[in-house]
């Protein structure tokens, strides 16, 4: 798992480089926020299958392995459950490095359940 703190109003496609790097795996699942075809050619170039449902407003929509992209669901929870944490969900904390600390602390505590 990689964690990345990024501005709030910054797209999530635009974080695909910083995630992916140094990371090798054989299936990326993400939602349909990461589909463009810049993200989907880096993903591919790394090794790994892209499994991204098409936005909405794709004019050639790509296929994709929805059995595969059910296993999303998982990572989903996680996070929920991370942001079950009230000083998560409001970031009270004033530093990109102690919230991050916190969250750290908080994924070891959802993972340890």
């Amino acid at each position: 798992m990689k964690l990345h703190l990024s501005p709030g109003q910054a797209s999530d496609v635009k974080q695909v480089a910083v995630l992916m790097a140094g990371m090798s795996a054989a299936v990326v699942l993400a939602d349909r926020g990461y589909d463009s075809d810049a993200a989907v050619a880096l993903i591919e170039s790394t090794g790994a299958e892209a499994v991204i449902p098409p936005k909405s407003n794709r004019k050639e929509p790509r296929p994709h392995d929805e059995h595969l992209y059910a296993h999303r669901a998982v990572g989903e929870n996680f996070w929920s459950r991370v942001k079950q944490f009230r000083r998560v969900a409001t970031r009270y904390d004033k530093t990109d490095d102690c919230f991050m600390g916190f969250v750290a602390l908080a994924s070891i505590m959802v993972m340890l359940r």
